[in-house]
């Protein structure tokens, strides 16, 4: 076997990518291994035992490509802070703009191309778990994934509490088979596994939705428009995290051909596809949104013209006693029945009457 010796750092960053190493403002670096969250060489689809650092396994790896064989190192990152990324970088040569947009995250679904290595955005959800959309402030909760690749190298970078990819190194690690074509169907198994999580989400928001259309539209039950505007709310932020990532998707199935096996990107057509029934579910949803919202409108302004007839009736009916006693009332002294003995329950009776027909004439009419 012939013999290899390691390259320098600076060797391996290509040129003119200097990246930055100032401290953070504790004036402390914290070491790599505080965000590792897992680090593996593959070597022909296999992942070799033992723990590495990430300069050692990227070591290891170019000792498997000097002696003929095929290998590349996957490194996960969870939310690293800038010295933690630019170590990383310094070694694998990722390009300093990537590396930013990695620290700080909030980014927006998309793909990169840096020389030899692409980079990847991937907005990752989850449905937050509620009783009734009433008694929740938050339905769909967002993260991000990031994934660098290269020839030989992996490197993903996750912000968030959720959209571990844990179950998706499993898979890896016991499917030998993909793992031969190399980093970018580690880069499919992410995305496969990101995209399968908002079909996923998507049912989930699709039952909350039909629970608030029955309610709408139920004839006894309080609509509240506010919770209508939480979940519109919710869904255009499903909309953000799921739409953009279409594009991009495209884009790895038709371009970069030098980089990417025709195997990988007969499997990433197969995302883009599961993307796109995505995308559309969400589109379906905004617009049902957007009609529940016109109907609750509607029905309280329906509620609003019930209420004011009710309320038009009882003063119509309150103003006839009020009239007669309002002229009663009045200080002169000739005026009709007002020596009469029954004068007073005369009146009494007229009023009851008049009352009445009108209490009968607004109920046949389904004002009361």
């Amino acid at each position: 076997m012939p013999s290899f010796r390691p390259l320098p750092p600076s060797m391996l960053r290509p040129a003119g990518r200097r990246v930055a190493t100032a401290p953070d403002a504790s004036g402390i670096h914290v070491p790599v291994s505080q965000a590792m969250v897992d680090c593996g060489v593959y070597c022909e689809g296999t992942r070799l035992p033992g723990k590495y650092t990430h300069a050692a396994a990227l070591n290891k790896v170019h000792e498997i490509e000097a002696a003929g064989g095929s290998a590349f190192v996957w490194i996960g990152l969870h939310e690293p802070d800038q010295h933690q990324m630019e170590a990383v970088a310094e070694v694998f040569g990722l390009h300093e703009l990537a590396v930013e947009d990695a620290v700080h995250a909030h980014q927006r679904p998309k793909l990169e191309r840096y020389d030899d290595t692409l980079f990847l955005v991937l907005k990752t959800v989850k449905y937050v778990a509620h009783d009734s959309v009433a008694m929740t402030r938050e339905i769909v909760e967002t993260g991000e994934i990031m994934v660098f690749v290269g020839a030989d190298f992996v490197v993903t970078v996750r912000h968030g509490e959720h959209g571990g990819l844990a179950t998706v190194r499993k898979h890896i690690d016991t499917t030998p088979t993909s793992c031969k074509l190399g980093p970018y169907a580690v880069m499919h198994a992410i995305a496969d596994h990101v995209v399968d999580d908002y079909l996923d989400v998507t049912d989930l928001v699709e039952t909350d939705i039909d629970a608030m259309e029955e309610n709408v539209f139920s004839p006894n039950s309080a609509t509240e428009i506010e919770h209508i505007y939480l979940m519109k709310r919710e869904v255009v932020e499903l909309r953000r995290a799921v739409s953009p990532l279409a594009t991009d998707l495209q884009r790895i199935t038709t371009d970069h051909n030098d980089l990417i096996s025709k195997e990988v990107r007969r499997y990433m057509r197969d995302v883009l596809d599961h993307t796109i029934k995505a995308a559309d579910r969400i589109e379906g949803y905004d617009e049902v949104l957007s009609s529940l919202v016109q109907a609750a409108v509607g029905k309280v302004s329906m509620q609003q013209n019930t209420d004011m007839r009710k309320i038009s009736a009882w003063v119509a009916i309150a103003a006839v006693p009020t009239a007669m006693a309002g002229i009663y009332g009045m200080n002169f002294e000739h005026m009709p029945e007002l020596k009469a003995t029954w004068g007073y329950p005369t009146v009494l009776l007229v009023m009851l009457t008049v009352c009445t027909l009108l209490y009968r004439t607004f109920r046949h009419n389904h004002w009361l």
